[in-house]
């Protein structure tokens, strides 16, 4: 048991964030070492005046961060040892908190219709193969035909013996990197980039170093020089919007960086999950570099989230090797799902969906203009999110835990950084993850945080 003991007249509504935070901030300032035992959830109470239901509701937001565990029968304990990455979003939506960390597409009742027509159609024309068959080839050539007129739309010219179906996105990029970048290989990625990518190099037993990256992307001279002093295998981008920043690459910083790639001989993994919903962009990094790209597209950020399928297509002499990686980490996509996504296609549904959330992210971005006024925060047309750069002084831990003091979930900038340094302190803010009313709420949260002394923030918690 510790001397230390929450301060009751620090605590703040909801009471339960506000004493998990205390505890959070002695663990980080290391007041609370590992494998110390808190106090019974009973005797937390008496001592500060709370329930013992308030009580059990912060040791579980706690457990849930990782940063402490619960054993029946013995207590709960500090853990502080290594553990694996934690999400940038929130675990579960609690529901007093203004859930602006995960990042998803706008989603009303028309989302819910659209699939539950799309479940009403299959059940009347589910073909045997997809319900039957073991084998992809016997399930998905006619997806595949298909799915030509979508990566059409995204700006490729491909032919369906290229293009393989996969679960969404995550499943995609993990295929790919499998297939170019054995175990004990380098990939190349901006010093801010996907959340995934850094466990996912961890698991896939490979080394990732963060380059250089400028108000565009990545720097071809930085990728150069890298390539230079030791062999990287293949770079990781994410040209359209989608990355962290919301930059949108230009043509020429596109071919510039293919230019590079080609020199040095090493494979490119496109992820380009809004595919044509970002308007006036420059062709893919695949259009660039056909020769060496793989690249990743899904349905769930511009369709609907439940439609979880996507395309991944790569070039000829990594055909096989994509066959054999997707075989052995999916077997294959779910065929309901691709029999969705081929209807959607083909029906114009699909790019119905997309045209939407173009206009429901008009309305998303308007309300951001007026909230965080005079903030330099960072977004696109069509982007899902925005990136807000903390003046200096703050610190993204003790911003984004005063703003869920405030009832208001953000993610850290620290979950997407690839290196330790050639970063400043930030938060992605989503904006499709709840109402336009709680958004517009939310960001009223965020922007008196951004606008007010960070000493006074430090002092408040």
């Amino acid at each position: 048991m510790t001397n230390w003991r929450p301060d009751p007249s620090q605590l703040r509504r909801p009471a339960y964030l506000s004493l998990a935070e205390q505890i959070a901030r002695a663990i980080q300032e290391g007041k609370l070492v590992n494998g110390t035992k808190l106090p019974t959830h009973r005797r937390m109470a008496d001592d500060l005046g709370l329930s013992v239901q308030t009580v059990s509701r912060a040791y579980d937001d706690l457990i849930r961060r990782g940063l402490i565990s619960g054993e029946i029968g013995r207590g709960s304990f500090v853990q502080t040892q290594p553990r694996e990455p934690e999400p940038p979003y929130l675990p579960e939506r609690l529901g007093e908190v203004i859930d602006l960390s995960i990042l998803k597409p706008v989603c009303e009742q028309i989302h819910v219709e659209k699939m539950r027509q799309a479940f009403a159609w299959l059940s009347e024309n589910l073909p045997a193969s997809s319900a039957l068959s073991f084998r992809p080839n016997m399930v998905f050539p006619r997806h595949r035909a298909v799915a030509t007129e979508w990566l059409a739309r995204c700006g490729l010219d491909v032919s369906p013996l290229n293009v393989s179906l996969t679960n969404g996105a995550t499943s995609g990029m993990t295929t790919a990197l499998m297939s170019v970048a054995p175990p004990g290989s380098t990939v190349a990625t901006e010093v801010v980039s996907h959340h995934t990518l850094v466990p996912l190099s961890t698991y896939l037993g490979l080394h990732l170093e963060g380059l250089a990256i400028d108000e565009e992307g990545m720097i071809p001279e930085a990728l150069d020089e890298a390539c230079r002093k030791g062999p990287i295998r293949a770079i990781f981008l994410q040209p359209s919007v989608i990355n962290p920043m919301a930059a949108l690459m230009s043509a020429g910083r596109r071919e510039a960086l293919a230019a590079v790639a080609a020199r040095h001989d090493i494979a490119i993994i496109e992820n380009d999950v809004l595919g044509p919903m970002v308007e006036g962009r420059a062709p893919p990094m695949a259009a660039f570099a056909p020769e060496r790209t793989l690249y990743v597209t899904t349905f769930t950020k511009t369709t609907v989230p439940g439609l979880r399928i996507g395309y991944l297509v790569a070039p000829d002499r990594y055909v096989a090797a994509v066959a054999n990686r997707h075989l052995v980490s999916n077997w294959m996509a779910t065929p309901a799902m691709a029999e969705i996504a081929t209807r959607w296609v083909a029906d114009g549904t699909a790019m119905e969906l997309v045209a939407w959330q173009r206009r429901a992210l008009a309305s998303r971005h308007a309300i951001a203009a007026e909230m965080l006024a005079g903030l330099p925060y960072r977004a696109h047309p069509q982007s899902l999110h925005m990136w807000l750069p903390l003046s200096c002084g703050h610190t993204e831990d003790a911003f984004v835990a005063q703003a869920r003091l405030r009832g208001v979930g953000i993610a850290p900038g620290k979950s997407f950084h690839t290196t330790d340094h050639g970063w400043a302190p930030a938060v992605r803010i989503s904006l499709g993850s709840t109402t336009e009313s709680e958004l517009r709420t939310g960001l009223g949260i965020v922007a008196s945080l951004a606008q007010g002394n960070p000493q006074e923030l430090l002092l408040a918690i």
